[in-house]
């Protein structure tokens, strides 16, 4: 398929991507690694009129170690995040994930950003973001503001970013050792039918679910059991409790809410819980 006709404007800074979304509104889409974006624009499902391109904008790829939290820049790719020394020894989870996503050349040229502001519920790295209970960097033409994870997904492929903001870093407790990411996919570079994201963090422990509903979910009802003593085998049983996942011709509704249990189980034991 080919895309719909778009202007292409690359930008140099921040500041100067804020001013071309602000002056081409909410037609102007943001273009970082395209791994994202442009699928969509193949099938007509995005019909954008401009892309902003942010790949060359020098200051949004970095991993630092801002004491109680890790930083990480939008413009990161999945590779860098994978093997990135300051992830492995404080944030482990995400940098385990970021190495599950696609195949080597999605992870050399997509980025942490991009995949998060994209929003989509099947994503790996949005779940992990999650279930760490980081939060986002967004700024505008009013500055910056810090956005929770748990508000930041409204709804499919749609985020609480406005229309004139750029998403500018990522920010992570740190967690360290007692973490486990499972996802089932029919081909080992595929998106997930279903994943489990496991992290403990400041003394409990953050579950979240990839694939089950319209946006990236928590699985309270097991950090609600597992904070209460449950099993890994007990609590697991409640993965399904508040999501709402939908059939395809890769599974099933009620495959689906199989799947989250069994998974979160194997999460949770590897997690050592």
């Amino acid at each position: 398929m080919i895309p719909a006709s778009f202007e292409y404007v690359r930008v140099e800074s921040v500041p100067e991507a804020i001013s071309a979304l602000a002056e081409h509104g909410e037609d102007a889409k943001l273009l970082a690694g395209g791994h994202s974006l442009l699928p969509l624009m193949k099938l007509r499902l995005a019909t954008p009129s401009v892309l902003v391109d942010l790949g060359r904008v020098p200051d949004l790829s970095y991993v630092r170690d801002d004491g109680e939290h890790i930083a990480i820049g939008a413009l990161t790719r999945h590779h860098d995040v994978n093997l990135s020394p300051i992830l492995a020894d404080h944030v482990p989870l995400l940098a385990h994930v970021a190495g599950r996503v696609g195949d080597p050349q999605v992870r050399h040229r997509g980025t942490i950003g991009g995949s998060v502001s994209h929003g989509d519920p099947a994503s790996d790295l949005p779940a992990a973001v999650l279930a760490l209970g980081g939060s986002l960097v967004a700024r505008g033409p009013n500055g910056d503001r810090v956005i929770p994870a748990s508000e930041f997904f409204l709804g499919f492929l749609e985020t609480a970013l406005s229309p004139d903001e750029v998403l500018t870093e990522i920010r992570v407790p740190k967690s360290g050792p007692g973490h486990a990411y499972q996802k089932f996919v029919r081909r080992s570079q595929d998106w997930a039918i279903v994943g489990v994201a496991v992290a403990r963090v400041n003394g409990s422990v953050g579950v979240s679910l990839v694939n089950m509903g319209p946006v990236p979910l928590r699985a309270s009802a097991v950090e609600a059991a597992l904070a209460q003593g449950a099993s890994a085998a007990d609590a697991s049983e409640r993965a399904d409790e508040g999501s709402d996942p939908t059939g395809d011709h890769n599974a099933s509704p009620e495959f689906r809410r199989h799947l989250a249990k069994v998974l979160t189980r194997r999460a949770l034991q590897e997690a050592g819980l």
